[in-house]
């Protein structure tokens, strides 16, 4: 239940009031800003709550129960404020943001009035709009491990076990070419299989987009495809470093990373076509592996 201060409380039950929002967004890297929709800066809490950051929020309507209510928040994008590469690097993937109701005239008289997620986040003109959802609508996420036939690990984590950074799996090298958003040409693939690095991730080490890191779909030699156009095109000699890529399949693990220990799917369940077939005199039912 939240409770309103007393000083705040009295201040809305005036005729006038110098009221104004604030939202500190804080990232998972642990990075913290703040933003108000009043003309000039604020500060509480050890936090600077920058004006003139162009922040709106739209209208909310909450109701009982735990389904998950969402806003938004818009935005124009400044160096001061959030800079487009870093909302495209994906540096505000559920970021926590907390909103303030704030006296401005006195910021001691104030109440956190919710605390959301990031969610969706869309670009265009120069400005953002960003959707802020409940924390209800972790309650609707996955939880546990899903009954598949492929892998539900990520390659290289815990539960993966493989080195993915080691030199057998990982290249280093430059961009040669950029046809376009989602095709792009580095150098240093040359000793690795073909399609060796399709479904692995490009990593931009230095250049405009230093520090950025995209899913690849697949490789045609030394080219590679994305899933998603780049925010912006790199330039020929930019550093690039190219992991190895997993399918997730028991094959994919077994033969190409030698980790068929570590898989962490079951590769033997029937398909829905075994599972609704019928017994005949042509199928062997002797407990054999269905599938390698």
């Amino acid at each position: 239940m939240r409770t309103i201060p007393d000083a705040l409380a009295a201040h809305l039950a005036a005729g006038v009031t110098t009221l104004c929002h604030c939202w500190r967004l804080t990232r998972r890297d642990g990075a913290v800003m703040g933003f108000t929709d009043h003309d000039r800066a604020l500060s509480f809490e050890g936090t600077a709550f920058h004006a003139a950051s162009g922040f709106a929020a739209s209208e909310r309507e909450d109701e009982a129960g735990l389904a998950a209510a969402t806003s938004e928040v818009t935005g124009g994008f400044s160096s001061e404020a959030i800079a487009e590469a870093d909302l495209a690097a994906g540096l505000y993937d559920g970021a926590r943001v907390e909103l303030f109701l704030v006296n401005w005239a006195d910021p001691v008289q104030r109440v956190r009035l919710k605390v959301e997620d990031v969610g969706e986040v869309t670009r265009a003109g120069g400005a953002f709009r960003a959707e802020l959802r409940s924390l209800s609508h972790r309650l609707s996420q996955p939880q546990g491990r899903v009954y598949s036939r492929l892998c539900d690990a990520v390659l290289g984590d815990g539960r993966c076990g493989v080195a993915a950074n080691s030199p057998a799996f990982r290249a280093i090298g430059t961009v040669t070419a950029v046809a376009d958003g989602t095709r792009v040409a580095v150098s240093g693939l040359e000793a690795f299989p073909a399609a060796f690095f399709a479904r692995g991730k490009l990593a931009f080490t230095g250049g405009e987009l230093a520090g950025t890191v995209v899913d690849i779909d697949g490789q045609d030699g030394g080219t590679l495809r994305l899933w998603l156009p780049l925010a912006a095109l790199p330039a020929a000699g930019d550093p690039v470093r190219v992991t190895a890529g997993c399918d997730g399949s028991f094959r994919t693990c077994r033969e190409k990373f030698a980790n068929g220990v570590n898989f962490r799917g079951f590769p033997h369940m029937p398909g829905t076509d075994f599972a609704y077939s019928y017994a005949d005199g042509e199928s062997v039912h002797d407990g054999g592996v269905l599938f390698e």
